[in-house]
């Protein structure tokens, strides 16, 4: 299993960045690009933050040396953006998690991925259809990736793993926490034949609030999303919806109107995804994988123009844009931009500042919104 290419202090810096409260994937990648690495964004962030009611409090060396440990005690491997190992898909996203850890075998994250997602109280048949679908797109060639939750998505990894293929487990809580409980064998199962990762660190218990982000990263690392069977509040339906922001292709295997957890599946081929009942459904869509695997990937500048270069009466007036544009609740960031009718670098700028100042707060599926506003 590839550890990360980052030598043991760079390792340090970056578990601190992404560790210290208030510090997000965009934030985190908005920031090395404008200082150039984890370290000096480390050195220069309290002075930054100076104007916040409350101080940003640092994740210390100490605090990271403590998570590397016990990460080496469970077996588990660091992979950052910088690594062959992370998946060159994720790494494209907006919101893609600076540094993973993962268990099992990490070379598989490079390889294409589907994902099945679905209901948590799957019927007997949707857990049928989803372990033939994952069996059969393993024996085409696929990695089946999915959250390892109850219904849909255990079906869909025992179903990759009995015809022989392999899966990824993301998980919304620390690596090496099984949950649900009754996952136990499957868990274990997958770190042998497989890989589980996740962006939280050991020990970490899955919230509700880390489910949504879970998500973000299986549709991230596929190049489609199949749901089967989802209730209109389905989590699945998340997934869905950021695999449509990701640009990934969605599919939805049809069920009964009269079963409540066919809305879903319903509701997306009627928004236009692509109807499944066979495997042959979604390889006329994506095709069989190629045998060449990407490679690292680095992660695009998010801000094409520095802020030192920015005069600051354009930084002044481009933050009053943005915040009129902006309210208490969530707003796409694409939205902010046409509303303001300046380039997105000016905008990324503007949305640092506020999120520097603690005026901001990100949502999944690259949406912003102000905080303590009515």
């Amino acid at each position: 299993m590839p550890a990360t290419t980052l030598s043991r202090d760079d390792l340090i810096d970056w578990i601190r960045l992404i560790r210290t409260e208030g510090i997000g994937p965009v934030m985190f990648r908005q920031l090395v690009e404008r200082f150039g690495a984890p370290g000096e964004v480390l050195h220069h962030l309290p002075t930054l933050t100076a104007n916040r009611k409350r101080p940003v409090k640092l994740f210390t060396a100490a605090q990271a040396e403590a998570e590397m440990a016990a990460a080496a005690r469970l077996g588990l491997t660091y992979i950052t953006w910088r690594d062959p190992a992370y998946p060159a898909p994720l790494a494209a996203i907006d919101d893609a998690p600076p540094v993973l850890l993962a268990k099992g075998d990490a070379t598989i994250l490079n390889r294409p991925m589907i994902a099945i997602v679905g209901a948590r109280n799957a019927s007997v048949n949707g857990r049928k259809i989803a372990g033939l679908l994952a069996a059969d797109l393993a024996k085409a060639g696929f990695v089946v990736i999915s959250g390892l939750a109850r219904g849909v998505d255990g079906a869909a990894h025992s179903g990759a793993l009995r015809a022989g293929g392999t899966t990824v487990a993301v998980l919304a809580g620390g690596t090496d926490v099984i949950y649900p409980p009754e996952h136990a064998a499957l868990h274990e199962q997958i770190s042998a034949e497989g890989a589980l990762i996740s962006e939280m660190p050991p020990g970490a218990e899955p919230v509700a609030a880390a489910f949504p982000r879970r998500n973000r990263i299986i549709s991230g690392t596929s190049r489609g999303v199949v749901v089967v069977e989802a209730t209109p509040r389905s989590g699945s339906l998340i997934t869905a919806r950021f695999a449509a922001d990701q640009g990934r292709d969605v599919f939805a295997v049809p069920g009964s109107p009269l079963d409540p957890r066919a809305n879903g599946p319903n509701g997306l081929i009627r928004d236009g995804a692509v109807l499944v009942e066979k495997i042959d459904d979604i390889l006329s869509v994506i095709g069989y994988p190629s045998p060449e695997q990407p490679t690292s990937f680095q992660p695009p500048p998010v801000i094409q123009q520095s802020v030192d270069n920015i005069g600051f009466n354009d930084t002044v007036r481009v933050l009053k844009l943005v915040e009129g544009a902006l309210g208490p609740s969530p707003t796409a960031v694409d939205e902010v931009v046409r509303q303001c009718q300046v380039s997105p670098a000016l905008v990324a700028t503007a949305l640092l500042e506020l999120e520097l100042a603690g005026r901001l707060e990100r949502h999944p599926g690259n949406r912003v919104a102000l905080i303590g506003t009515t």
